[in-house]
């Protein structure tokens, strides 16, 4: 209560989806691993804390939640934060056999720590630990009600800097610009795009709506346990090359996202296939989130941290629910065939809105208990939550430490299988985060999916072939 008394005047409200991400047995938390190419040094990563990301408004509050012992108004408290209290350095052995499994046991443990509610819920755990693709490893946790993965991810990536230019801040593949064209040709394409989007946004709300109303998928045998978000569960990560993915891109003139959800749709069936052999009686779907700002601008958010300059900020994400291809194909293709029809679909909708305004339209009218049953309804009804995010295209350094890879996933929701992408540079990271009571072996399922890719590549140069012999 004194801390209250002493910073009455910069109180904030909390917005409702970090009171829904804080509501107890829904705590969500943003894990991300960044495996560095240089050893620790955790007091230059510290002053670099300091003079960052603390000077954003959510990193040095306190959530006072407003349910359990502070009923109330939630709300945000600002308060000193003592940096070192939110860098552990653990001290590890350093002879350890397996530094890989090490790291991926010490995340599942971390992930499962509580957090103290008493401070800014946010953490760096610095590893002096070397593996397969890093001299030292950081992993950071992050409570949802900070931000969105995409905003989290893009603060985090404000401070860091261009290795070729210490003082740039890195930057992202930008999109392709259109030609220009006819203003016929244009009218006529932008009046097709909006017949598109209205056919496409009824079809897939009213599909969406019935499946959350009155169905669910079939196999209990990789669907998460309702209602548990505390549970055992493991997180790994897989390094591919971005160029391979480019390489299937090309040859079946699609996007990267296509391919890699193939990829995922191919190594999942396999998976439950030679597992279970259910693949021809299972009806799954997966949830992807899509982002509803119409930018990240990491320069926006660099100059927030270092100038106290105002910056959007929040929750503010959507979701689709996709079906799963979980049929066998003698042609691997068939399957980013499937993801890219699907894709586009969504992609033409505004599915992704609906869902935004779905769920604040029921916590208004219903309330925050009325929210949480949607949400466990949601994910827990599909199988599989994925997301795609596209990382830095040159390579960057955190507080001096050049980065090798980043590796990010959540923790908290009810569901058995997370498989979060990340590219960097010219690497992909694949990271998927298992109830390991659902799915034992996550690495078998990692292996099958990159496996999957290995047959495309394979096949690739033949379908380039045929494609220019039409």
């Amino acid at each position: 209560m004194a801390i209250e008394r002493q910073v009455m005047e910069g109180e904030a409200p909390v917005s409702p989806f970090a009171r829904l991400f804080s509501l107890p047995g829904l705590d969500v938390f943003n894990i991300v691993t960044i495996g560095c190419k240089t050893e620790g040094n955790p007091s230059t990563i510290v002053e670099g804390l300091k003079n960052t990301l603390i000077n954003h408004p959510r990193f040095f509050s306190i959530l006072v939640t407003g349910h359990g012992e502070h009923k109330g108004k939630a709300k945000w408290i600002p308060t000193k934060v003592k940096v070192e209290e939110h860098v552990i350095v653990p001290d590890i052995d350093s002879n350890i056999e397996n530094p890989d499994e090490f790291l991926e046991d010490y995340t599942s443990r971390m992930a499962l720590s509580p957090m103290d509610m008493s401070k800014p819920l946010w953490e760096f755990h610095l590893l002096k630990l070397k593996t397969s693709h890093a001299e030292s490893v950081a992993v950071a946790r992050f409570h949802h009600s900070l931000g969105d993965g995409m905003s989290l991810m893009s603060l985090l990536l404000a401070c860091t800097r261009k290795t070729c230019d210490p003082e740039a801040l890195p930057t992202f593949v930008a999109p392709k610009k259109s030609k220009d064209k006819n203003v016929c040709f244009v009218v006529v394409a932008w009046l097709w795009f909006i017949v598109r989007v209205m056919f496409h946004t009824c079809v897939e709300v009213i599909k969406s709506v019935v499946f959350i109303c009155c169905a669910r998928d079939t196999s209990a045998h990789i669907m998460g346990k309702p209602g548990a978000t505390l549970r055992n569960n493991k997180f790994i990560h897989q390094i591919i090359s971005l160029d391979d993915v480019k390489m299937v891109k090309n040859a079946m003139n699609m996007t990267v996202n296509d391919v890699l959800f193939g990829m995922v749709q191919a190594g999942l069936s396999r998976y439950l296939n030679k597992r279970y052999d259910l693949e021809d009686k299972l009806r799954l779907h997966g949830v992807v989130f899509f982002n509803l700002r119409p930018n990240r601008n990491i320069e926006d958010l660099a100059n927030m941290m270092a100038k106290g300059s105002k910056c959007r900020w929040g929750n503010s994400i959507g979701y689709v629910l996709i079906p799963l291809e979980m049929k066998s194909y003698d042609d691997v293709f068939e399957y980013v065939r499937q993801s890219k029809t699907m894709m586009n679909r969504k992609k033409y909708s505004l599915e992704p809105l609906f869902s935004h305004v779905l769920l604040k339209l029921t916590l208004d009218v219903f309330g925050f208990k009325a929210l949480k049953t949607l949400v466990t309804k949601i994910f827990g009804s599909t199988t599989m939550i994925f997301s795609n995010v596209v990382g830095p295209a040159e390579e960057i350094s955190f507080f001096g430490h050049v980065i090798s890879y980043i590796a990010a996933s959540t923790f908290g929701v009810p569901q058995g299988l997370i498989i979060g992408v990340q590219s960097y540079v010219d690497k992909l990271i694949i990271n998927v985060g298992v109830d390991v009571d659902v799915i034992p072996d996550p690495h078998h399922l990692c292996d099958l999916i990159i496996e999957a890719l290995s047959m495309m590549k394979s096949a690739a140069p033949q379908k380039i072939f045929h494609a220019s012999e039409v």
